[in-house]
């Protein structure tokens, strides 16, 4: 029993594992915080647009 303990502790395969899903788990939530940012800024641009396009075409002589 002892020798089967010994040599899952000096496994290390699944440690290995464990941290590359972390890695990507970091890299996924940083890119989602991102995409989020991007998402507001684009909004309230479009939104901008809009409201100078809607001033535009109300103030246009008819």
């Amino acid at each position: 029993m002892k020798k089967i303990f010994a040599r899952l502790m000096k496994d290390e395969s699944g440690a290995t594992a464990i941290e590359y899903g972390l890695i990507a788990a970091l890299i996924s939530v940083a890119l989602i915080g991102g995409a989020t940012a991007l998402g507001t800024q684009l909004e309230a641009l479009f939104q901008a647009l809009k409201t100078r396009m809607e001033t535009a075409t109300t103030n246009m002589p008819t």
